[in-house]
């Protein structure tokens, strides 16, 4: 449907009908798409619609952007179409994945750097003067003999692979491996230890990631790729010159989401982004770490993001803050986006709506105003169901999903569709 600047703000976006289109892939997703755990991922068939539907605008795509890259979904469906991508993330452990997925390697070379890997694992000493072993975050996470052998095993990954880009291949399969060698609550969205668990064995765990990896890759060795440009960025601290992009295909965190820093935390401390994970928090988008002129930007907000944050103050003025910083900094992003876009170009996002204490957290009407007030053009608002295969409609205490009442809170099960064009 299309959403004027007269109506907007009075309509209920919870009626706008569920379009098919957007719910269900016509075909099963690459491999590639699951060689790391990541949560929230991106539905990887959406890239393709969004080109689809660009193109069916006559616009030339030759260049497609993520500002919210995330483990690489789009990117890697947008250079096995054969075009260019431009990404970027803040959090590491999301731009090391993104990469990985979107590179093609040599199996044959894969075979050689993993062979010499296990030679020199199995033959490498462990070094006790580490400074992983002073780290209390690892100590808490895995016992003694785990780190001794996640350490052998990164150590023997640094020695054999010299070749970069192979390398960000092996670390992205030690990466996910940590959490089944580690105490970490299996399939939990918070940081917590199960009592327990067995964690797995790390060579076999290893073996078999990087084993699935190459079956992955496998599927895409006879394909012509396009070119990917990742960075490790904040997109409002990326400079924009001229524009440079046909079309953005994006999700942005959610507002009341859970951090991304604390969920990839034993990435982080492993591949050694950062020696306090929490310092990642720092500079995301909505963060408070970032707030230091808050009150003169709160008179920046839209009329959509005034009306959330004066409900949202007598109840918690702490969320409250961080929902006004969320606001302001998405309208600072769309800012970009136009920025970023050539003439006649078009973005497409997905976003949900959330709930805090009874509040509704209309993320898409802000975003909605936030392209009108761009001068973005010919926006339509779609509605999508979240596929019930990933997610069920509630959560229990410990995160996990679950799929009865009781004391467990319900969790959105549709998001939006959004589609604007710059004008020419």
């Amino acid at each position: 449907m299309n959403v004027t600047i007269d109506n907007y703000r009075t309509l209920n976006f919870d009626t706008i009908d569920i379009q098919e289109e957007w719910n269900m892939p016509a075909e099963r997703e690459r491999r590639m798409h699951n060689i790391h755990a990541y949560p929230a991922k991106f539905p990887a068939f959406i890239t393709t619609k969004a080109i689809h539907k660009a193109e069916e605008n006559n616009i030339s795509v030759k260049t497609v952007a993520d500002i919210f890259c995330g483990c690489g979904t789009v990117a890697f469906e947008t250079v096995r179409s054969g075009k260019y991508f431009w990404g970027c993330d803040i959090n590491p452990v999301a731009t090391l994945i993104a990469e990985t997925k979107s590179n093609v390697y040599q199996d044959e070379q894969l075979q050689d750097f993993f062979d010499r890997i296990i030679a020199a694992y199995n033959t490498c000493n462990v070094d006790k003067t580490n400074r992983i072993y002073s780290n209390e975050r690892i100590q808490y996470w895995f016992d003694e003999e785990h780190i001794d052998n996640l350490l052998k095993l990164r150590s023997s990954i640094y020695l054999v692979v010299d070749d970069e880009l192979y390398r960000k291949f092996f670390l992205c399969a030690f990466s996910n491996i940590l959490k089944s060698c580690s105490r970490w609550l299996t399939k939990s969205i918070k940081p917590q230890i199960d009592p327990k668990k067995q964690p797995k064995d790390v060579l076999s765990s290893y073996i078999y990631q990087v084993n699935m990896m190459r079956k992955a890759n496998m599927e895409n060795i006879n394909e012509k790729y396009g070119k990917a440009d990742i960075k490790r960025v904040n997109i409002l601290d990326v400079n924009i010159d001229k524009p440079f992009v046909d079309l953005i295909v994006t999700s942005p965190p959610y507002v009341t989401s859970y951090e991304y820093a604390d969920l990839h935390q034993l990435s982080t401390l492993w591949l050694e982004y950062t020696d306090d994970f929490r310092l990642l928090r720092e500079g995301t988008i909505g963060s408070l770490y970032h707030s230091e002129e808050f009150d003169k930007n709160l008179k920046k907000l839209n009329n959509v993001g005034q009306d959330i944050v004066f409900k949202m103050y007598s109840i918690d003025k702490r969320k409250t803050r961080s929902i006004a910083q969320y606001y302001i900094d998405m309208q600072s992003t769309v800012h970009k986006v136009v920025e970023m876009l050539n003439p006649g170009g078009a973005c497409l996002f997905v976003i949900g709506n959330t709930e805090y204490k009874g509040v509704k957290i209309d993320n898409a009407k802000h975003l909605t105003e936030c392209l009108l007030a761009e001068g973005m053009v010919n926006i339509e608002v779609d509605r999508r169901k979240i596929s019930n295969k990933i997610l069920t409609p509630y959560r229990d205490t410990n995160g996990k999903f679950a799929s009865v009442k009781g004391c467990c809170r319900k969790v959105y099960s549709e998001e939006f569709v959004i589609f604007a064009r710059k004008c020419n």
